[in-house]
């Protein structure tokens, strides 16, 4: 019998998303769902654990996808993946590609959301 709510509880994993943040909740960057991350250093960490969670961070960062993309491919918690990338950007890991300014037109905003959610929706 399906679920009418969705697939069900995610399985456990061993850390909980605030233990892997220490508890903060906010990226020590200034971090906005829509920016690209792009990996500069990829076997500088290869000591990681096995399936760490920055490991696979680095690793979706080659492809230069977006914050929102990451969190959805982990299928983690948005906040708690962006305060890993924000640590990761302090490391000099990972590289945020800015995506608008102040001064963007409302053709350059609303291309940058077109472009976002077909991205989402490709998940």
């Amino acid at each position: 019998m399906s679920n009418p709510y969705g697939p069900g509880p995610r399985p456990a994993t061993r850390v909980r998303p605030y233990a892997l943040t220490s508890g903060r909740t906010e990226p020590a960057v200034n971090l906005p769902l829509e920016a690209v991350i792009e990996t500069l250093s990829y076997t500088a960490h290869l000591d990681w654990p096995t399936g760490d969670i920055r490991t696979e961070i680095l690793r979706l960062g080659a492809h230069q996808l977006s914050v929102a993309e990451i969190a959805a491919h982990l299928d983690r918690p948005l906040g708690m993946v962006r305060v890993v990338i924000g640590d990761l950007v302090v490391d000099g890991t990972v590289r945020v590609h800015s995506t608008l300014t102040d001064e963007a037109s409302y053709d350059e905003r609303r291309s940058l959301m077109e472009r976002t959610l077909r991205g989402l929706r490709a998940l």
